[in-house]
């Protein structure tokens, strides 16, 4: 059983102008107390089917001792839902993130992204460097492993309303108990109460646009860097910390050691008993994230 704790810092809601003007993007804030306003505030990113609650756990164990900034991706969560689904793809979820720190008038930040949202750091990274005091990277690399994406693509989009949370969660510990090996049922309801949505007929649905598995399909290459490893070594300055489930079928042992051949400063903790993606409240991930950013001003 997960070692979860059920008191949530409060947040202010913020609603934002998406980059491309067409689209109201939620965010969670979380203000921070005593003096850790003076450091660089973090912006947590969500991986593809996620949302902002995705990072509760996490943040329930670090607490808030500096401003936490947490946002739906267009078409997750609180978000509005684009009606263009070419439109999910990492290119525009960044930009997005552009048009959110200038919203909030933030000009430096350390980004914590899980799986699609690593992704996003990184490109954020490459982008205004001087902007990002550092990165946090859970379970991706510039190497995807095809079998992993293949996984993904065969639940992304599909599925229908579920008749309420105890099925809800049972779809959940369907899609993902062999990445978040020994949860129990209290751990997966908690988990799809986090993923999911209820409906105004009270059935229950996963918190996501089901088009956004449009982000999955091949794409113009224009829209992603056509050279992740290039995009990587780019990031050379910055203080990066990578996060890997010990069974991730996403980062592999071999993508995660070329990382950090490419990047000396890099450091890495892998994860027992988890898969593509730790939740990142284990003992582990959050003595790595918490001795990291505690580094980071």
């Amino acid at each position: 059983m997960v070692d979860t704790l059920t008191e949530q810092p409060a947040f202010d809601a913020r609603y934002y102008p998406s980059a491309d003007g067409r689209l109201t993007l939620f965010a969670r804030d979380y203000p921070a107390i005593g003096d850790g306003g003076s450091s660089a505030p973090l912006l947590m990113m969500h991986g593809l089917t996620r949302n902002s609650a995705d990072f509760e756990p996490l943040i329930s164990k670090l607490g808030t001792n500096r401003r936490i900034i947490v946002p739906d991706q267009r078409g997750r969560g609180l978000s509005e839902y684009d009606p263009d689904p070419a439109n999910y793809r990492p290119d525009i979820y960044v930009e997005d993130m552009w048009s959110l720190l200038g919203e909030l008038q933030i000009d430096r930040v350390a980004l914590i992204g899980t799986s699609m949202g690593g992704l996003m750091s990184m490109v954020m990274g490459a982008q205004q460097r001087n902007r990002i005091a550092g990165i946090v990277i859970n379970d991706i690399g510039p190497t995807v492993s095809e079998a992993g994406l293949d996984r993904i693509r065969s639940y992304v989009g599909g599925g229908h309303a579920m008749a309420n949370w105890s099925e809800a969660a049972m779809q959940c510990r369907l899609i993902n108990s062999e990445a978040l090996r020994g949860f129990e049922t209290e751990d997966w309801i908690a988990f799809a109460k986090r993923t999911c949505t209820e409906n105004p007929d009270c059935t229950v649905s996963f918190a996501y646009d089901p088009g956004i598995a449009n982000s999955m399909e091949d794409k113009d290459p224009s829209t992603i860097p056509p050279d992740l490893w290039s995009l990587w070594d780019s990031l050379a300055s910055i203080p990066i910390a990578v996060v890997r489930g010990a069974d991730s079928d996403i980062l592999s042992r071999d993508t995660l050691a070329e990382m950090g051949r490419r990047h000396r400063g890099m450091t890495e903790t892998e994860i027992p008993l988890r898969g593509h993606a730790p939740i990142l409240d284990e003992h582990e991930a959050v003595t790595a994230i918490t001795e990291f950013i505690g580094r980071i001003r």
